[in-house]
């Protein structure tokens, strides 16, 4: 950290101080607006990235949020702009926010860099947005603090809690079985989401909250605060002061996230048995700030970390059972000999920020010599179906089928698989593998959220909850199951998946992190002579773009363009 800067410092001034015509044209447009020159002139200004939306169910309480932000900008002594950006509702957007996340990443980069603003304050939380907003402020590279939007409060129904996505699917489940009523699903429906928030599972919203809080990006505490939680606006209150101390203390990303704070990540990541998502987007933001981060390093974690949080899908519990209990701070107090306490944070260390914190309930945060799992929050699988590697979470699957071997059944689309599960003669037994394919980065495009697929309506009927399911999708992070994701390579650029036929034989072995298929790599290679690509290049617009540039899973899935912090320096001030 550099010594505390002085008003010339300030980014901002090169704006609105010079005597000159361009500045009187920058200040006399702040006065229209009706601003005074002591509101800005002197002041850190400090951006407010509001993903806010009608269409952003996550972010609801962002409208009034936003201003408690600015209150602590003004308290301190700043000068507040809010800046809308993209929502990227994970509901509501569609093919999937996955295609989206480089777009708010590079619009949250340019909107910092184009504006007279010296800080940040990101306000996000669903599912893409945290990494997205991330990842642009650390390219650009100037002071910036997360205010996360929170997980919403716990769902109920019958008398018992339900968790977002988790117990969706499981009531699904039921209902194709024909063991619930209608009107008992649509009851469900009502009581699943109760308040403004995220997933209150340990889904990829706060998977990746809760890894920004590891990162030292959050305040101490701030990402199990519930949205509806009266503590939520004082949290984003004391955002507003602290960014406005940062800039003056010209404290960057590039001072907070290094080799320690991602391995408090890793750690983190692996003890909450977080999203499988995770993989993606920490590769990503390591990327761009010039951190190589690796699946093998989520896997070596994984073999060494026990996962102490009793949260669903895995688990038992909901988010705001972990918050009464201690939230992240008590999490982190748990993991402390694992981590590296000197690592900085947007408030001074991890260490300082976790003192005096305890646990009030040993079943949702357990002790390390009683875990939910000794390790293996995700396992990280490699072989000839995925030389580059796929995921599996392997607490969320039955054990019985982390060592499996059956014949696969292949589905090159959506629309092909969505039919065949509701095919009361379909040939498909327990032991089959289901195989969908086409659905990656490219794919997809976008690499959705279609790697839990469905099972087989005929195997409902007779019990099955649970089958091997294999895919260079996605899935929720609230979702379960014995589900491998993220192929790589993709099928659609002629990755060994493509070349899998119904009946091949596939072995999957979690503990050998081995996924085969019975064939040879000559059989391999002799059946992608004939293999065509699945569709042809997009004609224009954003689609062409991404396709041309992302990269594949095992590489975050940023633009080759956008990785790295920099580079492209100040605008021109004319």
């Amino acid at each position: 950290m550099t010594r505390r800067r002085s008003v010339e410092d300030l980014r901002s001034q090169r704006w609105f101080a010079p005597q000159d015509l361009r500045s009187f044209g920058h200040r006399s447009r702040m006065l229209q607006m009706g601003y005074s020159a002591a509101d800005f002139m002197g002041k850190p200004v400090v951006a407010i990235i509001n993903t806010w939306s009608d269409l952003q169910q996550c972010h609801q309480h962002f409208k009034q949020r936003v201003e408690e932000v600015k209150r602590g900008v003004w308290q301190a002594g700043g000068f507040p702009v809010e800046l809308p950006a993209l929502s990227l509702s994970e509901s509501f957007v569609k093919p999937t926010t996955m295609l989206y996340r480089n777009l708010l990443a590079l619009e949250v980069e340019e909107l910092l860099r184009q504006h007279p603003v010296d800080g940040a304050v990101l306000m996000g939380g669903c599912d893409k947005t945290t990494p997205a907003t991330i990842m642009g402020a650390i390219s650009m590279d100037l002071p910036m603090i997360f205010m996360p939007a929170g997980p919403m409060m716990r769902g109920h129904f019958g008398g018992q809690i339900v968790g977002s996505g988790s117990d969706v699917w499981k009531y699904w489940a039921e209902k194709e079985a024909g063991t619930i009523t209608i009107q008992q699903w649509n009851d469900m429906e009502a009581g699943i989401a109760r308040s403004a928030g995220t997933c209150m599972t340990m889904g990829t919203a706060s998977t990746m909250t809760i890894i920004a809080e590891a990162l030292g990006l959050t305040l101490p505490g701030a990402t199990s605060i519930p949205a509806a939680d009266a503590a939520h606006p004082r949290m984003a209150t004391e955002c507003g002061r602290r960014i406005v101390e940062m800039i003056w203390d010209d404290l960057k990303p590039s001072d907070i996230i290094d080799r320690r704070s991602v391995e408090n990540a890793l750690v983190v990541h692996n003890a909450l048995a977080g999203s499988t998502n995770a993989m993606i987007h920490l590769v990503a933001i390591g990327r761009r700030a010039g951190i190589e981060v690796t699946l093998r390093d989520f896997d070596d974690f994984a073999g060494r970390v026990p996962v102490i949080a009793n949260l669903r899908p895995s688990g038992a519990w909901l988010m705001e059972d972990f918050h009464i209990a201690g939230g992240t701070r008590a999490l982190f107090k748990r993991l402390e000999d694992m981590l590296h306490l000197e690592a900085r944070t947007v408030s001074g260390t991890l260490g300082a920020g976790i003192a005096g914190a305890a646990v009030y309930d040993d079943d949702v945060i357990r002790p390390l010599d009683n875990p939910l799992a000794a390790s293996g929050g995700t396992a990280i699988l490699y072989g000839n179906l995925a030389p580059d590697g796929c995921v599996i979470k392997p607490p969320a699957a039955e054990p019985r089928l982390l060592q499996h071997t059956g014949p696969a059944i292949v589905f090159d689309s959506y629309d092909e698989m969505s039919a065949a599960v509701n095919d009361p003669d379909l040939d498909v037994t327990p032991d089959h593998v289901m195989v969908f394919r086409n659905a990656g980065p490219i794919g997809g495009p976008g690499m959705p959220e279609w790697g839990m697929l469905p099972l087989p309506k005929k195997l409902l009927a007779q019990g099955v909850r649970d089958m091997v399911r294999i895919s260079d999708a996605r899935m929720s992070g609230t979702s379960y199951g014995a589900c491998i994701l993220h192929v790589s390579p993709e099928a659609a650029i002629g990755g060994p998946l493509a070349a899998l036929r119904n009946g091949d034989m596939v072995t999957v072995d979690v503990a050998g992190r081995r996924l085969h298929a019975h064939l040879t790599d000559e059989e391999i290679a002799e059946r992608l002579k004939s293999w065509t690509p699945p569709r042809g290049e997009y004609p224009r617009g954003y689609n062409r773009l991404y396709a041309k540039h992302v990269r594949q899973a095992h590489e975050g899935c940023d633009f080759d363009f956008l990785e790295g912090a920099g580079g492209i320096g100040e605008p021109e001030i004319h």
